[in-house]
């Protein structure tokens, strides 16, 4: 059914040929199985005339597609190769599919070449654009990938295709093409029905058909049911009340039905929704948790693409309202489909628009569900789930159980046991460990027994320990919860780090970098320097002391206050503008102002020495010589305005002259 749903929803236009009658005639007897899908007759065909060296950019478009629509990458990567090498002016949707075909194969760096060549071409092309917005995506996707996950094929798997898995009750629900009768032209295979299989110890029951009024001669898949187990909604062809519809293009498109649950248990009362149309596919429902949200597919008007994900409400009674897109952040020019909202209010959704591993991957957008009921402005932001879930194949119909911790999801990747296979895994316990070092920020020491507290993301304190000489912490954390750590040590500032761990079990390393608080000084030291004291500057040609110095100065009457027996000499600094008996002068002015305002504001005055040195102890190369003049701004300038103070004693010790 993902196949069937993939390629009604666009017509395939078949052109001219430039080669001979003879070979023309036979691929005209096949135009109508092209067009009809049963592609399988038309590519045996195709290949015949290929292989006799006959060229047209019309053989090898309906070739390769032939292949492509089939899922055969290898042989269409080969027909879409032969395609662009005739270097014709073909449509450029032919280099989309190259490069999806190559991915089939896993080719991705050529994949990549041609995905450049369709932005090229299409430049505002949203799948054109979301690739070169992440040309990395490769390294991006194996990020999100899990290594701790092998899916298993299910036992209930046939040699045909299986698909679309959904829970009721205690059984799992599915489309199949197990149950025989006439044969579908597409990929000669019987028509879909949907199934069930009931849940045991062991795995599955016995394989039934589900009961009632569901089933036809046609094709039905992806059902989903109601919070209240009274409705169930699924996809089948246009065929209700023993009329078969098609469109004016003879196509028989899809429609969404909705059963209800009679007293006997039987599925009947089948009704059309009331925006199906013969003219537009509409597919693949999917519910969100309180039933009132239904998502689908479809290409009707207003599509962006081949075929985008919709939503609409549902009413009380099971009928629904007007559908609306979901918008440009989730939806392409390519294909979107397969919907389906967890119990969270996540959308996981299948497309072919964004980079990924193969075909079709499986995508997610957290929260997607609130922000459409909330109104919200509809920037959806998306990001493929990795493996083991997407591979180069197309992987669809995702579906978690976030209790059980259960997942399924469809593929009709390498292994497998039919075209298309359920797989399911369990999703692991996901155990975050957090660990890392503490160190002194300046000299990158480690900090032994230094205390490391750990916290929830509202401040309630968790755990705490002692590092030992190696510094080390090690936490154990649950998975997507908010956390802060905090380091601790006397006579240091403490340092702390808040973070939310991933989804995914991996070890966070982080270090705690702790901030001196005290430190042993000696005379001679400069004491901006040792306590991050920055340098008192002056305007141009004033002495007064600016507001920001005071602010500054504050902080040296705070150290002089806690060290009674420190003692400083304050020498004070120019540019060079100005002559130099002016600079020296000025500079005096400034460090007796600077000496006046700590003695001002309580401090001994035989505790300070203060002396202006001109423009004599420049800190840069801005001296006034004419070379240098035009060199200098008034930042490199202002650099040279300065006062400093150098400890001349402490604690009876006193600093040479200097």
């Amino acid at each position: 059914m993902k196949t069937v749903f993939k390629y009604l929803l666009f017509a395939i236009v078949v052109g001219s040929t430039s080669i001979s009658f003879a070979q023309q005639g036979k691929i005209k007897s096949v135009e109508n199985d092209y067009r009809d899908f049963a592609y399988v007759k038309t590519s045996e065909v195709l290949l015949e005339v290929a292989n006799k060296g006959y060229k047209s950019v019309d053989l090898f478009q309906k070739l390769a597609n032939s292949y492509y629509f089939r899922n055969e990458m290898e042989d269409a990567a080969k027909w879409y190769g032969e395609l662009v090498a005739l270097n014709e002016v073909i449509d450029p949707e032919y280099y989309f599919r190259y490069a999806l075909a190559l991915k089939g194969i896993k080719d991705y760096k050529k994949s990549d070449i041609w995905m450049k060549k369709f932005y090229e071409l299409k430049p505002n092309d949203m799948r054109g654009k979301a690739f070169m917005s992440m040309v990395d995506y490769r390294e991006a996707i194996e990020e999100l990938s899990r290594e701790d996950v092998e899916p298993i094929n299910l036992e209930i798997n046939t040699e045909v295709s299986d698909f679309g898995t959904t829970e009721y009750e205690n059984s799992i629900v599915f489309a199949s093409s197990r149950g025989g009768g006439r044969k579908y032209r597409w990929n000669n295979q019987p028509y879909l029905d949907l199934f069930s299989v009931e849940k045991t110890d062991n795995g599955f029951g016995e394989v039934k058909e589900i009961q009632g009024k569901v089933n036809t001669k046609y094709h039905e898949s992806s059902a989903i049911f109601s919070p209240n187990g009274k409705y169930m909604f699924f996809t089948r062809n246009n065929f209700i009340d023993l009329k078969y519809k098609e469109d004016e293009g003879g196509i028989n498109r899809l429609q969404l039905y909705r059963a209800t649950l009679s007293e006997d248990g039987t599925w009947d009362e089948i009704h059309s929704v009331h925006f199906n149309s013969k003219d537009y596919s509409v597919a693949h429902p999917a519910l969100n948790l309180l039933g009132n949200k239904l998502y689908f597919a479809s290409d009707m008007p207003g599509t962006f693409g081949q075929s985008d994900i919709f939503v609409v409400d549902v009413k009380e009674d099971g009928t629904l309202g007007e559908p609306e897109n979901l918008g440009p952040s989730i939806n392409t020019e390519g294909q979107e489909s397969f919907p389906f909202l967890n119990t969270d209010g996540d959308l996981y959704f299948s497309s072919n628009g964004y980079p990924g591993l193969g075909g079709f991957d499986v995508f997610k957008s957290e929260d997607l569900d609130a922000k459409v009921r909330a109104g919200s402005n509809r920037n959806f932001p998306i990001e493929n789930v990795g493996k083991p879930v997407n591979s180069p194949f197309d992987d669809f119909a995702y579906y978690e159980n976030l209790v059980t911790k259960r997942v399924y999801f469809s593929s009709n990747r390498e292994g497998g046991k039919g075209s298309d296979d359920i797989y399911t895994f369990e999703i692991p316990e996901c155990d975050q460990i957090v660990s890392g070092t503490v160190l002194d920020k300046d000299t990158d020491e480690l900090l032994p027994n230094s205390t490391v507290v750990l916290f929830d993301g509202e401040g309630n304190e968790l755990e705490r320990l002692t590092v030992g000489p190696d510094a080390t912490f090690q936490f154990s954390l649950d998975c997507e919860t908010e956390y802060l750590i905090r380091g601790e040590l006397e006579a240091f500032i403490s340092d702390e780090k808040r973070f939310t761990t991933p989804e995914r079990k991996q070890e966070l390393l982080l270090q705690l970098l702790l901030d001196r608080d005290e430190q042993e000084v000696e005379p001679c030291d400069d004491l901006a320097k040792i306590l991050d004291i920055p340098i008192i500057y002056f305007d141009f040609d004033k002495s007064n002391i600016r507001y920001d110095a005071e602010i500054e100065l504050q902080k040296v009457l705070a150290v002089l206050n806690k060290y009674p027996t420190m003692t400083i000499d304050i020498r004070s600094h120019t540019d060079c503008r100005g002559t130099e008996t002016y600079n020296e002068n000025l500079s005096e002015r400034r460090a007796q102002s600077t000496k006046k305002y700590l003695i001002d504001n309580g401090i001994a005055e035989d505790r300070l020495t203060a002396k202006g040195y001109g423009e004599y102890r420049l800190v840069n190369d801005c001296g006034c010589e004419p070379t240098n003049q035009s060199s200098c701004s008034e930042a490199d300038h202002q650099l040279n305005r300065r006062s400093e103070f150098i400890i001349t004693g402490i604690n009876g010790k006193t600093c040479p002259e200097k």
